[in-house]
């Protein structure tokens, strides 16, 4: 279980730093930009920068920790909940990009 955990504290702890931070530098750059097209590199960038790397290893690290607690009731409320729902945002962020990507590409060659 311990290896679950651990599994589940890094993904949640990568997808929390690209969703929280990443993302908001992403978007504000990409409004500050004059030619198009430059969006996917500035995402791109904030994946490789050590910042979001250093907020990525912190977050899974309190993540995992907070997962080792001995009291069942602070494990539920600084593990399960919030590890659960920034992997639950993640996965719906995922579904609605290859949705919208299905979408789009289809209604364009029809």
């Amino acid at each position: 279980m311990n290896y679950a955990k651990a599994a589940l504290s890094g993904v949640a702890g990568v997808v929390a730093a690209l969703l929280g931070p990443g993302l908001l530098y992403a978007l504000w750059a990409t409004s500050q930009q004059k030619a198009t097209g430059i969006g996917a590199v500035i995402l791109w960038e904030s994946l490789v920068s050590p910042r979001f790397w250093i907020l990525a290893i912190l977050l899974s690290c309190l993540f995992f920790a907070a997962s080792r607690l001995s009291s069942k009731a602070l494990r539920v409320i600084l593990f399960w909940t919030p590890t659960l729902m920034v992997l639950t945002l993640g996965f719906g962020y995922v579904a609605l990009l290859t949705h919208l990507w299905i979408h789009f590409r289809n209604s364009v060659s029809h």
